[in-house]
């Protein structure tokens, strides 16, 4: 299943720091089941999608060119 792309800075790495860089602008990718549990589908820094808690979580908006950056990265 496909997932819409978003994006989020992690504001809180507690428990995971090998994970989650915080500061980091983390590709967030829409999963409404996870939502309904506090949970958002990240793509961590292993480059793989996991699910973590929302409040470790902020979402953000970016200017077109900048998304088109970060994805192709």
């Amino acid at each position: 299943m496909a997932h819409a792309k978003q994006f989020g800075v992690c504001i809180d790495n507690k428990g995971y720091a090998t994970s989650l860089e915080k500061r980091k602008i983390h590709v967030a990718l829409r999963d409404a089941e996870a939502e309904k549990h506090g949970l958002l589908r990240i793509v961590d820094e292993s480059g793989e999608e996991y699910l973590y808690p929302k409040a470790s979580f902020r979402s953000i908006a970016l200017p077109q060119a900048v998304k088109k950056a970060i994805l192709a990265a």
